[in-house]
C-alpha cells in the first residue's frame, strides 16, 4: 500500500493509493503525531506500507529559529560573509527594515589556514588543527573559498573535526556552486536543521516499511537522504501540489497554466510551461537565500487562517499572521477570537453553514462576532486577500513575460477553489480547473511523485565551452547511478551573457537567447555566452499517477453560478457569470457563462 501525506500549518492531509482521503488537524509540537494518526486510520499495518511525505518541519524550524547551535569554519578573511551577504536591503524605502540576524554569531565563526585560487588550485596548504578552540556547538559547517571546484581542503578539515567527535557538514556536499554567500548560508542552514530533521524523520520512519520524502525540486528521496540534506526540503509540500496540478492541466489540454494553492496558512503559486513547472536554482526562505534545486514557487502569507485587522494607519490588512491549527479561525470554536479569511468566506455565504473541516463543525455566529469586534467586513477581507494573491500571480506570469490570458488557472488547497474565479476574472484568465481531491492535491502529488535526484556542479571557466558535453554526460551518469537501472536523466546548464550577474537555466547553450528574450524582452545576438553551472536530474516514475487514482463524484451537469459546491476536502465558489462543467477524473472546469 502507498499513502501520500502533506503536513501543513493547519491540517495534515493524507491520500491513499486507493483514493481514500483524510484531513486531520496538524500537531505543531510534533508534526509526526498527525501523520501517525492518519496512517492508523488509513492503513491496517506498517508491513508493506510506503509513506511518501511532504513536510513543513524544516521551513518552520528556520522561520522560528529552532535550530542547532552551529560553528562555521571558512577561509581567512571570509568569516563575515554570512553577515555582509549581498549588501542589499529587504525594503529599499523602509528605514526600519532589517535583514535577518546571521545564523552563526561572530564568536562561533573560525578561519582556517590554506587557500584555493579561483581555478581550484592550492595557493596555501590547509592545516587541520584545533580550529574551534573548544567551542561548545551541536554541529559544524565547513565552507571554504572555491571548494566547489576542489573539495580536498574541506575534506581535510572535516576529517579532523570528526575525529574530535563533531557533526560536520561541508559545502561541497550541500551546494557545490560558485557564489560564496549563497553557498555558505545554504550550508549553515543545512547544518543547523540536520539534528532536528534527523530526529523527526527517524521517528517517522517507524511508521511505515518505507518512507520517501518530497524535496523542493518535486521528487522523492529516501528519508535517510532527506535527513542529511534538510535544506532541500524547505519547499517540500508545495512542490507536490504543483507537480499534480501540471498533470491535471495537461489532461485538460493546457500544457501552460498557473497554479493557486491556498491552504490554511499560506498561498503558493507557480508557472507551468510545456507541462513542466518552472525550475529555480535558489529561493528566499525566512530572508535567507537557499541555493538548492527547487520548483519556482512563490509563497505569500495568505491562507484560510490569515488574520484580518486594521493597521495603525487605518488600512485593512490580511495576513501574514495566521490563526494556524491552534486555535484556528473563530468559526472553528477552538478559542480563536480574531477574524480570518475562512470566517469571511463563511459569513459571505461561500462556505455552507453545515460544512465540516477535518471533522470540525463551523460556528457562523462566532465568525460574525470576530469580524464585528475587529471592525472589518467579510467582503472587505475577501477583497484584500484576493488583491494579495493577484499580485503573487502577476509576479510569476506578467513579470516573467507570460500573458496570463493564455493560461488555465489550476486551483487547489482547502481554500483555493473559493477564490479562483475572482482571481481569474482579475487576470483575464478564461478557464479555471479545480482538480479532483483539490483540498488534498499536494498529498496526492506527493503520492504520485517520482523518485528523483538532482545534481549540480560549477563550471570552472565560464567562457570556455570545450568539454561541456562530456562533463554533462558524466554528471548525468552520476545522477543515474544514484537511482539504479531505469532512471530517466535530463541535463541543463546555467547561462548568462558575459558581464551579467544573473543566470538562466536552459536545456542547452543554444536555447539561451530565446529564453533570455522571453524572460527579459530582448536578446544580444553575437554577444559571448557564459556557462557557470551544470545540472542533471535523474528520475524514476512512481508506481501510480494522478490519472490512476479513482475518479470522484462531482456534478455531471452544468452548474451556473452563483453556487457553492462542497466536497469533503474543499469548497468551490462559482460566482455569478461563471459556470462549471465536468472535467477529467472528477475535476471541475469553470468558465465564464456571460
Amino acid at each position: 500500500m502507498r499513502i501520500g501525506s502533506d503536513t501543513g500549518g493547519t491540517f495534515t492531509d493524507l491520500v491513499g493509493g486507493d483514493g481514500r482521503v483524510l484531513k486531520v488537524p496538524s500537531t505543531p509540537d510534533d508534526p509526526g503525531d498527525a501523520v501517525r494518526t492518519g496512517l492508523a486510520e488509513l492503513a491496517a499495518t506498517v508491513s508493506g506500507l510506503t509513506l511518501t511525505h511532504g513536510t513543513t518541519v524544516a521551513t518552520n524550524a528556520l522561520l522560528e529559529r529552532r535550530l542547532a547551535a552551529v560553528a562555521l569554519v571558512t577561509t581567512g578573511g571570509l568569516a563575515d560573509v554570512i553577515e555582509i551577504a549581498r549588501q542589499d536591503r529587504p525594503s529599499l524605502y523602509d528605514p526600519a527594515a532589517r535583514r535577518p540576524e546571521p545564523l552563526v554569531p561572530r564568536s562561533l565563526r573560525f578561519e582556517a589556514s590554506g587557500r584555493l585560487g579561483p581555478d581550484g588550485t592550492a595557493i596555501r596548504p590547509v592545516v587541520a588543527g584545533d580550529i574551534l578552540g573548544g567551542a561548545d556547538v551541536d554541529a559544524v559547517a565547513v565552507c571554504l573559498l572555491h571548494a566547489d571546484l576542489d573539495p580536498s581542503h574541506e575534506r581535510a578539515i572535516a576529517a579532523a573535526l570528526e575525529r574530535d567527535g563533531h557533526d560536520v557538514c561541508c559545502s561541497h556536499e550541500v551546494s557545490p556552486e560558485f557564489r560564496e554567500y549563497e553557498r555558505t548560508v545554504t550550508t549553515v542552514i543545512n547544518t543547523a536543521l540536520r539534528p532536528r530533521l534527523r530526529t523527526y524523520l527517524t521517528g517517522l520512519s517507524r511508521s511505515a516499511e518505507e518512507v520517501l520524502v518530497m524535496t523542493s525540486a518535486g521528487g522523492l528521496v529516501p528519508a535517510a537522504t532527506a535527513a542529511e540534506l534538510p535544506a532541500s526540503l524547505l519547499l517540500s509540500g508545495p512542490a507536490g501540489g504543483v507537480r499534480a496540478a501540471a498533470a491535471v492541466a495537461s489532461a485538460h489540454g493546457f500544457d501552460d497554466a498557473v497554479t493557486l494553492d491556498m491552504g490554511g496558512t499560506s498561498t503558493d503559486v507557480c508557472l507551468i510551461l510545456g507541462g513542466r513547472p518552472a525550475p529555480a536554482a535558489q529561493r528566499e526562505v525566512a530572508g535567507f537565500t537557499v541555493r538548492f534545486p527547487a520548483l519556482d514557487v512563490e509563497t505569500i502569507g495568505a491562507g484560510g487562517g490569515s488574520i484580518a485587522s486594521i493597521d495603525p494607519g487605518g488600512a485593512l490588512v490580511v495576513g501574514p499572521r495566521s490563526a494556524g491549527a491552534e486555535p484556528g479561525p473563530a468559526c472553528y470554536g477552538r478559542g480563536g477570537t480574531e477574524p480570518t479569511v475562512t470566517d469571511a468566506n463563511l459569513v459571505a455565504g461561500r462556505i455552507p453553514a453545515d460544512a465540516r473541516f477535518g471533522g470540525i463543525a463551523l460556528d457562523r455566529a462566532a465568525a460574525v462576532a470576530a469580524l464585528d469586534r475587529a471592525g472589518v467586513s467579510a467582503d472587505g477581507v475577501l477583497a484584500v486577500v484576493d488583491a494579495n494573491m493577484e499580485r503573487a500571480l502577476r509576479r510569476v506570469t506578467v513579470e516573467r513575460g507570460v500573458d496570463p490570458r493564455s493560461l488555465a488557472l489550476v486551483a487547489f488547497g482547502g481554500a483555493g477553489p473559493l477564490h479562483a474565479a475572482s482571481l481569474a476574472e482579475a487576470l483575464g484568465i478564461g478557464t479555471v480547473i479545480v482538480p479532483a481531491r483539490a483540498g488534498v492535491l499536494s498529498a496526492a502529488g506527493i503520492l504520485t511523485a517520482p523518485t528523483q535526484r538532482d545534481l549540480v556542479r560549477s563550471w570552472p571557466d565560464p567562457a570556455d565551452h570545450r568539454g561541456l558535453d562530456a562533463a554533462l554526460s558524466e554528471l548525468a551518469s552520476e545522477a543515474a547511478d544514484l537511482l539504479g537501472g531505469n532512471a530517466t536523466v535530463t541535463t541543463a546548464v546555467d547561462c548568462r551573457y558575459a558581464g551579467q550577474s544573473h543566470e538562466l537555466t536552459v536545456g542547452s547553450v543554444s536555447e539561451f537567447e530565446a529564453e533570455h528574450r522571453r524572460r527579459n524582452g530582448h536578446a544580444r545576438p553575437g554577444d559571448p555566452i557564459e556557462v557557470v553551472a551544470l545540472r542533471a536530474t535523474a528520475a524514476t516514475p512512481a508506481p501510480l499517477s494522478i490519472e490512476d487514482l479513482p475518479p470522484i463524484d462531482r456534478p455531471t451537469g452544468t452548474v451556473v453560478g452563483p453556487a457553492v459546491l462542497a466536497d469533503p476536502d474543499c469548497t468551490t465558489w462559482v460566482p455569478d457569470g461563471w459556470q462549471t462543467e465536468p472535467g477529467v477524473g472528477g475535476a471541475l472546469v469553470m468558465r465564464r457563462s456571460s
